[in-house]
């Protein structure tokens, strides 16, 4: 059975997570200095992202397609809006700053800010094709 993303009409977010916000968010980083050089580029933010793993699936967040957005700053600052499998995702609170702190150890990356996001919800139909040979969906 898929995991469903969707909410009921008559049902919150905090129904399924108390104690997290709609808005969500982590930062981990610090601005850098004028001067600091070339900024993180994709490439090595991809590569840093798909060293986080969701602790129940052995597939990492970036196949997972769980990253939705990857926006960099020409001052290095990074935003990215990531979802997850599920509203009621046990380690929904630990996620985004897990991916912030991976990020910001990019070089050339600044500040970090990850938004967990629910529009649009996440479908398999997302994951990688390395994502559904390693869950055998293939």
């Amino acid at each position: 059975m898929e995991p469903k993303a969707i909410m009921p009409d008559d049902r919150t977010l905090q129904d399924f997570m108390p104690g997290v916000a709609e808005d969500f968010s982590a930062t981990a980083g610090t601005a850098l200095a004028a001067g600091h050089g070339p900024v993180a580029s994709e490439d090595l933010i991809i590569e840093a992202l798909r060293e986080v793993y969701d602790p129940e699936i052995p597939v990492n967040l970036y196949d997972l397609g769980l990253i939705y957005v990857i926006n960099i700053a020409p001052d290095g600052t990074v935003n990215i809006d990531m979802s997850l499998t599920a509203p009621g995702c046990p380690v929904a609170g630990e996620m985004p700053g897990e991916v912030a702190r991976a990020v910001a150890e990019v070089p050339g990356a600044g500040e970090v800010t990850v938004r967990l996001v629910w529009d649009p919800p996440w479908t398999p139909e997302r994951m990688s094709e390395d994502a559904r040979l390693a869950l055998g969906m293939i």
